[in-house]
C-alpha cells in the first residue's frame, strides 16, 4: 500500500491539468484511485475515449474521488501515462474487486457506491 510519505512527495511532482484547483481530501482517496487504475488493463498509447473516470472510481469505492487525487495516482504508478482522463488503459474497463480497498479506512465512508451507475465495465476481476 502507498504510504502517506510516498503519496505527499507525489504531490509535489505532478503535473495537475488545474494547478489553481487541487484538492485532496484524504490520501485514501488517491489510494483508491492508484488501485482502480492498476486494475486496468494498460495499452501501448492512449484512450481517446473520455470517461468520468473520478466518478467510476468513486462509485466502486464508495468515497468522493477529487480528479486531483487521480492525478496524483497516475503519477505514481509506474505503467500509466497520459494527461486525465485519457490515460494508456483499455476501453474495456475492469471493474476491480474490493478486495483491493482492504486496509482503506475511507472505503465506503460517504455512500457513493449507492448512486445509480451507468458504468460499462466489460470485466471483473
Amino acid at each position: 500500500m502507498l504510504t502517506n510519505k510516498q503519496i505527499e512527495e507525489a504531490k509535489k511532482t505532478t503535473p495537475y491539468t488545474y494547478d489553481n484547483d487541487i484538492l485532496h481530501e484524504h490520501n485514501d482517496g488517491i489510494r483508491m484511485a492508484y488501485e482502480w487504475l492498476d486494475a486496468q488493463t494498460k495499452t501501448k498509447g492512449k484512450t481517446a475515449r473520455t470517461y468520468a473516470l473520478k466518478h467510476m472510481i468513486e462509485r466502486w469505492c464508495g468515497r468522493y474521488i477529487s480528479t486531483s487525487d487521480v492525478e496524483v495516482a497516475a503519477h505514481m504508478h509506474p505503467e500509466i501515462c497520459g494527461k486525465y482522463p485519457h490515460f494508456n488503459i483499455s476501453a474495456r474497463l475492469t471493474l476491480p474487486s474490493k478486495n483491493r480497498l482492504a486496509g482503506m479506512k475511507e472505503a465506503f465512508t460517504q455512500g457513493y457506491h449507492l448512486k445509480n451507475s451507468d458504468d460499462r465495465y466489460s470485466n471483473e476481476e
